[in-house]
């Protein structure tokens, strides 16, 4: 049973930092992980994507977060990070971690989030 576990969230003045991290178990294969990635949830706003990155280290990067936002990972400990700096109060939000398997088809496992304020 796949689990992603986030972890890093909290309460930031405008211009901070946050470093976001997600820990996945229950794999089995790790060759099967296609990518895994960060989305966010805005109060009354759809889930979106924030960055994601690929097993070959490709990464992908909403336009909002680009310069700002550095994802990576960790193949050995299946883990990813989001680096978020110079954060905006329009950064606040629930993230949440992803990741697609791929085996037959590309299956999504969801974490349950964390939720990042950007207030003063």
């Amino acid at each position: 049973q796949v689990q992603l576990v986030e972890s890093g969230g909290g309460l930031v003045q405008p211009g901070g930092s946050l470093r976001l991290s997600c820990a996945a178990s229950g794999i089995g294969n790790i060759g099967s992980i296609y990518a895994m990635g960060w989305y966010r949830q805005a109060p009354g706003k759809q889930r979106e994507l924030v960055a994601d990155i690929t097993s070959g280290g490709s990464t992908n990067y909403a336009d909002s977060v680009k310069g700002r936002f550095t994802i990576s990972r960790d193949n050995a400990k299946i883990t990813v990070y989001l680096q978020m700096n110079s954060l905006k109060p329009e950064d606040t939000g629930v993230y949440y971690c992803n990741l697609v398997q791929e085996r037959l088809a590309k299956v999504d496992y969801w974490g349950k989030g964390t939720l990042v304020t950007v207030s003063s």
